[in-house]
């Protein structure tokens, strides 16, 4: 077996001082074993490994391996792999990953890759999110890299787990150069996928041969899938398109044998769809993209080793978004009947979610994926004919799973929301004034409905958490966003749906805010955990932030402190709009640097402004916020990041990580006292 055998990993997954988890994913069927060593001395641990292993695709098998033993905190630790091939038997070393030179994913010449479990005295940890491949600017991710490489013997700067909080890949925009690399990847390591199965229409033209094209799936997804995404010409379809594009994102190993195409190359082998084929400004304007998309590829896929190395040697827990999937995933009701109703949908979306389990979601907690799931899904990848029972039993497990949400055994103890799957829709109208016209329209959703949040809490009471401690809450989408951000799009876009305009099929309304009954729901949670201490950790709206509220509900007081990294790879604010916001988020900030008072009221309409003498006795709660400041005194960062957070007893700190031309750069955030003024 050569170190090409090596897909990708290994990465290091769920961490506690019993268990050890680490995925790996490979070309060829091995048997893996682990040993742990505490690094100091290089004595091995008394374990116990378990691995499972899942053959996804002719050449692609995903091993999860659990190592039992009791581990001390503390304490530097190191792991090594074994394979054995019938008689052959190789380590993480014989396979080329522990040397001195770009593919070593170990840290300051040490001979393992690590990690360390903290005590729980003053954790440190990372969060990101956004990362699309073919973002703008440097990976936030390789900054997080620098700081391991930094802090490596440093325990207690050394971050402990690295939590990715939405949009680890980006499903619906793929860039137009890595789409045939993907359809390469896919077809040599799972196989073929016959969709025409699920839709007759792809086995006719033109939309058989424009499916196998660059820019050629637009028309559908729209219509065969019913998605509503305005930017899915390359959007991930088969199983094996998903996970190439996990495998190509996570690490350099998939690129010493695949190139990205070239532009002529694309036009001369047909492999290029456009919708008018004569108009030479068509063709021109495809290149610009094609050619500035490849830059930014090649800039990424020339990071891949560090990122391998970073996902190595630190505990990583992941959630999904909408890009993990589709890019408006559940976002209405309509939106999931239509799909749902569609074979061809249906399946996608399912692939979505069996590409998201195996490489993001088992690795969170592997015993909340039962022997009936695993052998659902095995039996899916030996084959699947669409109209059969078995494959019925797979894509309906996995549209109704309710186990996606999980609790990470940090200290604090870190709750996973899923606020993709859990949605509730209202079906009561919602008033809205446009201009002089007077109409009713639908509400937005809550993110978790009322059965969402029993399945939440249930996850969370059988885990090792306690009522009243301190936690930490992973939302992909933060409880407070930005206000002018938020507030223009409720009060001047939103109101176009009522005209018949598919504004929410295009924008993206789902703050928690938009519904003020879900946010409220959201907070009666907190206050019935009786947290101690409460912090949230959010993504999604590609800037990042702090805030620190002091929520009051029937004489309960609850101190909340949210803290938003995104993007990690994904600048938005550029070009001439991007400019524009900038100016007008520099605006609105400056109104922001003071406590801002507000009140939801008992229809749960949620009331900014004013003095908090202002707020009505029968309110459902009043809360007084305030954005923290950076060093340089704004409060809101759009360039690319990954936060950084340090949980002391008495002080929390936040800042954020980026690379500015090769080096690590750090943006502080004014300290937080752990009781408030």
């Amino acid at each position: 077996m050569e170190s090409a055998g090596i897909l990708a990993g290994p990465m290091l997954r769920r961490v506690d001082t019993e268990s050890v988890a680490i995925w790996v994913a490979t070309d060829c069927p091995v048997e893996v074993d682990a040993a742990i060593y505490v690094l100091d001395s290089l004595i091995p641990l008394d374990t116990a490994t378990n691995t499972t292993s899942i053959r996804a695709g002719h050449r692609l098998f995903i091993h999860l391996v659990q190592v039992h033993g009791q581990f001390p905190t503390d304490t530097l630790l190191g792991y090594d792999l074994l394979f054995r091939v019938g008689k052959n038997i190789c380590n993480l070393a014989s396979l080329g990953l522990i040397h001195e030179n770009e593919d070593s994913i170990t840290y300051d010449g040490l001979p393992y890759p690590s990690f360390f479990i903290p005590a729980g005295a003053a954790p440190t940890f990372l969060y990101a999110s956004c990362r699309k491949f073919h973002g703008k600017g440097d990976d936030a991710l390789v900054a997080a890299d620098a700081l391991l490489q930094r802090e490596t013997s440093n325990l207690a700067a050394r971050p402990c787990a690295l939590f990715l909080t939405g949009d680890q890949i980006y499903a619906d925009d793929v860039a137009d150069p890595l789409l045939p690399v993907i359809r390469t990847v896919a077809e040599h390591y799972i196989g073929e996928e016959d969709l025409w199965q699920f839709d007759r229409h792809l086995q006719e033209e033109p939309f058989a041969t424009a499916i196998r094209q660059v820019n050629g799936r637009q028309f559908i997804t729209e219509r065969f899938c019913r998605f509503t995404s305005a930017n899915a010409s390359n959007h991930l379809l088969t199983f094996g398109e998903y996970a190439a594009m996990y495998l190509l994102s996570w690490g350099p190993a998939m690129w010493k044998d695949v190139f990205l195409p070239t532009f002529d190359e694309l036009v001369r082998e047909d492999n290029l769809y456009v919708y008018f084929p004569d108009d030479q400004d068509e063709l021109e304007k495809i290149r610009i993209r094609f050619e500035e998309q490849a830059g930014h590829l090649l800039q990424t896929i020339g990071s891949l080793h560090r990122i391998r190395r970073l996902f190595a040697n630190v505990p990583t827990y992941m959630i999904f978004d909408d890009h993990d999937v589709t890019d408006d995933w559940n976002l209405s009701a309509d939106w999931r009947s239509a799909v749902l109703a569609s074979p061809l949908g249906k399946h996608v979306i399912a692939n979505g979610l069996c590409a998201y389990w195996a490489f993001q979601g088992w690795g969170n907690e592997p015993q909340r994926f039962g022997e009936g799931f695993l052998q659902s899904m095995c039996s899916h990848f030996d084959g699947f004919i669409a109209d059969s029972t078995s494959y019925e039993v797979w894509a309906n497990r996995l549209w109704s799973f309710k186990g996606w949400q999980f609790v990470a055994p940090t200290i604090p103890a870190a709750l996973f929301l899923d606020t993709r799957t859990m949605r509730h829709f209202e079906q009561d109208p919602k008033p809205v004034k446009v201009g002089r016209m007077f109409k009713e329209t639908v509400k937005t959703p809550r993110l978790i409905g009322p059965s969402g949040w029993k399945v939440t809490a249930r996850t969370l009471l059988k885990s090792r958490w306690t009522r009243g401690d301190p936690l930490i809450i992973v939302s992909p989408t933060p409880l407070y966003g930005l206000g002018l951000i938020e507030s223009v799009l409720h009060s001047y876009v939103y109101p176009l749906r009522a005209l018949g305009f598919p504004i929410h099929e295009v924008l993206d309304f789902e703050a928690w805010k938009y519904n003020g009954r879900g946010f409220t729901d959201f907070i009666s949670q907190l206050f019935r955990w009786s947290l101690s201490r409460c912090i949230i950790l959010s993504g999604d709206v590609h800037y990042a932030s702090a805030v620190r509220s002091r929520l009051t509900s029937k004489r309960q007081v609850l101190d909340i402190l949210q803290f938003t990294s995104s993007p990690s790879h994904n600048m938005s604010f550029s070009g001439i709009w991007g400019k524009l916001m900038k100016i007008a988020i520099w605006g609105n900030a400056r109104q922001r640097k003071r406590t801002i008072h507000r009140y939801c009221d008992v229809s749960f309409s949620i009331h900014n402004g004013g003095k908090a003498v202002d707020c009505p006795k029968d309110a459902k709660w009043h809360e007084a916020l305030r954005y923290l400041k950076m060093e340089r005194g704004a409060i809101v960062e759009t360039e690319n990041n990954i936060g950084l957070v340090t949980v002391g007893e008495t002080v929390v700190r936040h800042s954020l990580l980026q690379m500015m031309r090769g080096d690590m750069k750090e943006i502080r955030f004014e300290d937080i006292e752990a009781s408030p003024e």
